[in-house]
């Protein structure tokens, strides 16, 4: 064969080499993308706490040491995400059944927040204030809503990215905690 039979292969060779890469790519599952901070501590904070309706005076501060003692979630959250939304029902149900979560209120207007949980109800202990997204930035935050299963000691044991809904509690949040309980 000559040279120039040999190139036209060229743009069989590079789109074969495309299309396996494409599907690669589509069977990756988004929900499961790794955490640097897993097995590790919650990055050390001190953020103010959002005032709740129920609390309208709210704590002055909370710190990463506020997280210890029991196993509970860590919920990042913001008026601006649609999601947000759409899960913010089922936290309200979890902390019904007894489950503690602790929010993060991420680059977020404190007003809108407010009065999002004094439409929506509050699932949470309490809700930092992340205005700037450090702390965000600090557990590698992707975007709202992720939620973080904290062990007894502070450390992260499991990270979802995505909104917790029944199916997700069911398959995957809950024998997490059940395991560290």
């Amino acid at each position: 064969m000559n040279k120039q039979r040999l190139f036209l292969f060229i743009p069989l060779i590079v789109f074969a080499l495309l299309a396996v890469l494409f599907w690669r790519g589509l069977s990756l599952n988004p929900n499961e993308m790794p955490s640097a901070l897993l097995n590790k501590p919650v990055p050390a904070f001190e953020l103010p706490v959002l005032p709740a309706p129920e609390n309208p005076q709210g704590l002055v501060s909370a710190n990463h040491e506020m997280l210890k003692g029991k196993v509970s979630l860590l919920n990042v959250w913001a008026t601006w995400c649609t999601t947000c939304k759409q899960e913010h029902e089922f936290l309200n149900t979890l902390k019904a059944q007894g489950v503690l979560i602790y929010g993060i209120n991420y680059k977020d207007n404190t007003e809108d927040a407010q009065r999002w949980l004094a439409e929506l109800h509050n699932p949470y202990v309490y809700s930092v204030l992340d205005e700037d997204g450090r702390l965000g930035l600090n557990l590698g935050v992707f975007g709202a809503p992720e939620t973080y299963v904290i062990d007894k000691q502070g450390v992260i044991r499991y990270k979802h990215i995505g909104d917790v809904n029944a199916q997700v509690w069911e398959q995957t949040i809950k024998p997490v905690i059940d395991s560290l309980n």
